[in-house]
């Protein structure tokens, strides 16, 4: 098992950066497929990026690509997501979760095993 505890979040203007981060304890954490979701109240978890590969691959989600960067430092077990050039519909509740073959890529919330608390970012125009 992992435990992953967010955090690094808060509010930004449109435009601002933020960078989160996700402290994992437990089981090895190059183990595992890494990702960030986040949830808007109303809305369903959306898959915002992932790593797996022991931190080799990287993909985005389709709303935040070429914005924002994940990545990991296994040494110190900490996930990582940089998120630049935000935006307003950038605003959500943002979880770490770990989970799944560290092999193969997912952007499905259902294909992870083990999940933080959340951050809130809030980027207003």
């Amino acid at each position: 098992q992992v435990q992953l505890v967010e955090s690094g979040g808060g509010a930004v203007q449109a435009g601002g950066s933020l960078r989160l981060s996700c402290a994992a304890s437990g089981d090895t954490f190059s183990n595992y497929r890494m990702g960030w979701f986040r949830q808007a109240p109303g809305k369903e978890r959306e898959g915002v990026a992932t790593i797996y590969n022991g931190g080799r691959s990287t993909f985005y989600g389709d709303s935040v690509k070429g914005r924002f960067t994940i990545s990991q430092d296994n040494a110190e077990n900490t996930l990582y997501l940089q998120m630049n050039s935000l935006k307003p519909e950038d605003t959500a509740m943002y979880y770490c979760a770990a989970g799944g073959s560290r092999h193969l890529l997912s952007l499905r919330a259902s294909r992870y095993d083990y999940w933080g608390q959340g951050t809130q970012v809030t980027v207003s125009s």
